[in-house]
C-alpha cells in the first residue's frame, strides 16, 4: 500500500482549514456588517439624505460709489449691525457742506424776512392811524359844511363861506379815499413780506431735508450686518467702484438653519407643518439635532413623462424643510456651518416615539 508523504498530508490539513476557516470568517464578517447599518426606522417616521443650508444675504452698496475698505474676510463670524464694508464718503460729506451752507443762507433769509414783516406792519400800522386822522377831519369838514349850509338859509353867513366849507368838505373826503388806498397797499406789503418769510421758511426746511437725506447717504455708506451670520465669499475688492445696489459681499444668516430633504408622495403626503424631525450630520453622526418641519413643498419635483398612474404617482418626491431652533443655533452659533451632508428624519404619523439611535444628542455649547 503506498505511503502519502509528509509533505502532501500537510498541504491536505491546510486545504481542510482553510475550507473551514473562509466561511467561519466570512459568516462574522456578515454579522459585522449588519451590526454597522443603520437600524430600521419605525412605524410613522420616515428618512432621507439632505445637506445643511442656510438664509444667503447680498451685502449691496446703495449707492454707486468706490469701495474704501473692507473690514471683514471670507468665513468670519460677525454679529448683527457690526460694520462689514466702508464706501468712499468724500463727495457726500463735500455734498453735505454744501447743503449746510445753504442751510445757514436760508435761515439769514428767513430772518430778513421777519424783520421786512415786522417793518409792513408798522407802516401798516401808520396808514390806518393816517386813515382815522383823515375820517375824523372828513367828519369835522363835513359838519362845518351842514351848518354853513343852515347859517346860508338863515342868512347869517355868506355864500362864500358856503363853498370853502363845501371845498373843504370834498377834500377831506379824497382824503379819507387816498388814506384807505395808502392801507390797503401797505397790508399788501405786509402780505407779501409775510409770504417771502414762508418761502424762506420752506427753504430752510428743504435744506435741513437735503442734509438729513446726505447724512442717511453718510451712513448707509457702511455697510452693516443685517443679522447674526457668516461672511461666504467677497464679490468685489478695495478700491473697485460698484454700481447702485452692486454686491460687495455675501453672508449667511445662521440663525436661520435648516436642512432641505425629498420623501415620496406617501410619505410627503402625511407630513405636518411643524412636525418633528431630526437631523443627524455625516460629519458628526454621533449628535442628532432637533428641528421641525417648516416647508412642505405643494409641487412635485419631478412627474413622469407619461400619464401618471397610482404606481407613477408613488414616484412624485416633494421637497420638506427641517429647521434647527433658533434658541438652539445661538447656542451654538460659532459652531454652525452650512453645505454638510447627512440625513432627515420625520414623524409622518404624531403618536410615533423615536427609537433610541434618534434620541437628542448634543455636544456641550462652547463657553
Amino acid at each position: 500500500m503506498a505511503k502519502t508523504s509528509p509533505i502532501k498530508r500537510s498541504l491536505a490539513s491546510n486545504w481542510v482549514l482553510l475550507m473551514i476557516l473562509v466561511p467561519a470568517v466570512g459568516g462574522l464578517g456578515y454579522l459585522v456588517w449588519q451590526q454597522l447599518q443603520p437600524q430600521g426606522l419605525p412605524a410613522g417616521i420616515a428618512g432621507s439624505n439632505g445637506r445643511i443650508e442656510a438664509t444667503e444675504i447680498d451685502i449691496a452698496a446703495k449707492l454707486a460709489g468706490r469701495i474704501a475698505d473692507i473690514l471683514v474676510r471670507e468665513g468670519q463670524f460677525v454679529r448683527k449691525g457690526e460694520d462689514l464694508v466702508k464706501m468712499d464718503t468724500s463727495v457726500l460729506e463735500a455734498q453735505l457742506r454744501e447743503a449746510k451752507a445753504q442751510l445757514e443762507q436760508a435761515q439769514v433769509t428767513v430772518e430778513t424776512a421777519r424783520s421786512q414783516v415786522s417793518q409792513r406792519e408798522s407802516e401798516k400800522a401808520t396808514a390806518e392811524a393816517v386813515l382815522a386822522q383823515r375820517e375824523a377831519e372828513r367828519v369835522a369838514a363835513e359838519r362845518r359844511y351842514m351848518r354853513a349850509e343852515e347859517l346860508v338859509k338863515q342868512g347869517w353867513a355868506t355864500q362864500q363861506r358856503l363853498d370853502d366849507d363845501r371845498a373843504a368838505f370834498k377834500s377831506a373826503e379824497a382824503a379819507v379815499t387816498a388814506a384807505k388806498a395808502q392801507v390797503a397797499s401797505a397790508e399788501a406789503t405786509l402780505n407779501t413780506a409775510k409770504s417771502q418769510v414762508l418761502q424762506a421758511e420752506a427753504q430752510v426746511e428743504a435744506a435741513r431735508a437735503t442734509i438729513e437725506r446726505i447724512q442717511a447717504d453718510i451712513n448707509d455708506s457702511v455697510l452693516r450686518a443685517p443679522r447674526d451670520g457668516r461672511i461666504q465669499y467677497l464679490v468685489a475688492q478695495p478700491g473697485e467702484v460698484v454700481q447702485a445696489g452692486g454686491r460687495v459681499l455675501n453672508m449667511i444668516d445662521i440663525t436661520d438653519v435648516y436642512m432641505t430633504f425629498f420623501l415620496p408622495t406617501e410619505q410627503a403626503g402625511r407630513v405636518a407643518i411643524g412636525a418633528e424631525a431630526r437631523i443627524v450630520l455625516d460629519a458628526a453622526p454621533q449628535y442628532v439635532i432637533p428641528a421641525r418641519i417648516s416647508f412642505v413643498s405643494d409641487v412635485a419635483q419631478f412627474t413622469p413623462k407619461e400619464v401618471e398612474t397610482a404606481e407613477e404617482r408613488q414616484k412624485l418626491m416633494f421637497r420638506l424643510r427641517a429647521t434647527i431652533d433658533k434658541e438652539l443655533l445661538e447656542r451654538y452659533l460659532t459652531q454652525v456651518k452650512t453645505g454638510l451632508p447627512g440625513m432627515a428624519y420625520v414623524k409622518i404619523d404624531p403618536r410615533a416615539e423615536w427609537p433610541p439611535q434618534l434620541q437628542v444628542r448634543l455636544p456641550e455649547a462652547p463657553a
